[in-house]
């Protein structure tokens, strides 16, 4: 990042009151060996300068409240969220592989922060390769797979990024993103907070995670997933938090996909917990 555009982004913000900062490629820096540019005195400096400067915009960013959106891991110098974690050719993959895949990478990239401090990625069109069975257009033909990645990502708590010219299609395709939007509202709190990892998805078995924070009214959030075409039925042990909350529970029969089963409050017993493809409403 050059000087001039430094300041002219500087001035962008100030003159706007834009209040999101999108930037894709900060990085470590380039190296660079001139010894008259400005910045820099030379090789030696050039990549560690030009981290500075990046981080000098992101602290004055941050400082005036603005929403810094940034590929990269500077968060103790002022962003406020990195990509998940994903490999781009994946999304050329079939949409039964993309579940999985997505659901690992939800897994794995929430040990060291939060749900919301980062994004993934939901490829409506055709995204650097891979044919029909890859893309989610047209939307009301794929409807079981879009809402299913839409539920995975919200149900994790984490916002992905929705590649294509439109979120919905028809009123059917409309009347379900609004579904899932609303019962994301509702859980917003404790789908944002901190996870505990259940079981990382492999295809073969069940997988899934818990939201927990003793702070709120919903405690506890599981969000549980059965990727086999027979009914999954575990004994699962999680203990409680805050007491009382054991005769909070739910969950349902029904056998078949992928489609998450949740059920609120954090219990210290053993629960038998068909995996269903139906969410419960309400929990």
């Amino acid at each position: 990042m050059g000087t001039r555009l430094q300041g002219q982004n500087k001035s962008l913000f100030t003159h706007t009151g834009f209040d999101i900062w999108e930037n894709d490629g900060p990085y470590p820096g380039d190296r660079c060996a001139s010894v008259t540019h400005p910045g820099h005195k030379g090789l030696d400096d050039s990549q560690w300068r030009q981290m500075e400067i990046q981080k000098e915009l992101y602290q004055w960013l941050n400082k005036r409240g603005i929403y810094i959106n940034a590929p990269d891991w500077y968060f103790l110098d002022g962003t406020n969220k990195i990509a998940l974690g994903y490999r781009e050719v994946n999304f050329s993959l079939p949409r039964s592989n993309q579940k999985i895949l997505n659901r690992q990478n939800i897994y794995d990239g929430t040990w060291d922060k939060l749900p919301s401090m980062g994004w993934g990625f939901i490829p409506l069109t055709r995204y650097q390769g891979g044919g029909p069975e890859a893309i989610l257009e047209p939307l009301h033909e794929h409807l079981p797979d879009y809402e299913q990645l839409m539920m995975q990502y919200y149900g994790a708590g984490v916002q992905a990024c929705y590649r294509g010219p439109r979120l919905y299609d028809n009123d059917t395709t409309r009347a379900v993103v609004v579904k899932v939007i609303n019962w994301y509202k509702r859980y917003r709190d404790i789908l944002n907070s901190g996870i505990v990892h259940l079981r990382r998805a492999d295809g073969r078995d069940w997988d899934g995670v818990l939201h927990v924070n003793p702070t709120l009214k919903t405690r506890g959030l599981m969000m549980l997933y059965n990727p086999t075409d027979q009914k999954i039925e575990k004994t699962l042990k999680y203990h409680c938090i805050t007491p009382g909350l054991h005769k909070r529970r739910g969950y349902a029969k029904k056998k078949g996909s992928q489609k998450p089963m949740f059920s609120t409050g954090i219990m210290r017993q053993l629960l038998k917990l068909p995996y269903s493809p139906t969410p419960i409403p309400g929990g």
